[in-house]
This record gives C-alpha cells, structure tokens and sequence, in this order.
C-alpha cells in the first residue's frame, strides 16, 4: 500500500533495445551526455536493457554486458554495468538506485560471481549507496590501439553470497562496457 509520504517505487521494465534516440530523449543531445569523452575511450554497447517510463518517455536506463576479466592470470567472467542515465529533470528520485536494482538482479542469474562498472569519480558515493566498492587497484582495458590503464574510477558488487575481489592485476580482456 501506499500514501503520498511513500509513493510507490518507479516500475523497471527490460527493453528489448535501447537506442540513440532513447539515450537522447533521456539525456538530451549533448556532444558528451555521460562525462567520460576526456577519457577517449572506445565502449562496447551493452546486451542487457532496464528502462523506467514515466507518462510514455524513457527517463531513466541501466545496460549489462558479459565480459572476460583476468585477476592474478586466472579467468574470470564478469558482468559489466553501464550506460546508467537518469533525466537530468528527475534525479534525486531514487531512479538510479531502481534501475540499477533491476540490472544488478538480472546480473546475478548470469552465472558471473562480480558485477563491474567505470565511473567518474563525483559518481563514487552514488554507486556506494547503491552498494558497490570501489576498487582501489589499476585495471587495464582493451582499445582498438591496445592496452590501457582504465582512467575512471573502477567499482565492483558481488553477485553471490560470499564473494570477495581476489588479489592480483586485473586485466578486462575486452573493451569496457
């Protein structure tokens, strides 16, 4: 049940696609909607799509992506978060914690043990409150010019009971999600 003290939570649905139109109608068209073009990175478009709708418009996203990771030389599968956007006119209501509440549910019934993501440093204390730890190590990604030293904060959650981030060098075999 609910009041108008404690509405109700913003329904997620999964979206069978998530296009440039549809990161345009949540972020607008700006040259660099997410922050990160300084980085000059090449991403990979996420497989996995959570949305929230409000009066017919996509204002809110959350991608997955499975991924290869190295720890210490040994493989270790991942699930990748990104592409989390909120309307910039909507946040502050609890949309990210939702959508990425979904991705994050989702993620577990992918088989990887950790769920990862890159963001920019003022988004830390975001994705802590959501329950991700940062990951105060160097992580290298793949680039179409080679390997790099990832230049965004990295974060991690664990997707099972129990999980914790093993010791070593931590390579992403692929491009960053």
């Amino acid at each position: 049940m609910t009041d108008r003290h404690f509405p109700a939570p913003p329904a997620v649905v999964r979206l069978a696609e998530y296009t440039k139109a549809e990161q345009i109608e949540i972020l607008g068209d700006g040259p660099d909607p997410f922050g990160v073009a300084d980085a000059g990175l090449t991403w990979l478009p996420k497989e996995d799509h959570f949305g929230i709708r409000r009066n017919g418009r996509l204002v809110a996203h959350a991608g997955l992506l499975r991924l290869p990771l190295s720890i210490d030389g040994v493989d270790t599968p991942v699930v990748g978060l990104g592409g989390v956007a909120v309307a910039p006119d909507l946040r502050g209501h609890g949309l990210a914690r939702a959508v990425v509440s979904a991705a994050v549910d989702h993620a577990r019934t992918l088989g990887p043990r950790r769920g990862l993501l890159f963001c920019r440093p003022p988004l830390v204390p975001l994705y802590e409150r959501l329950g991700w730890r940062a990951l105060d190590r160097d992580v290298h990604v793949e680039q179409p010019g080679g390997a790099v030293v990832m230049p965004l904060r990295t974060m991690w959650t664990p997707l099972r009971d129990g999980v914790t981030w093993p010791p070593g060098e931590v390579r992403l075999l692929s491009l960053p999600m």
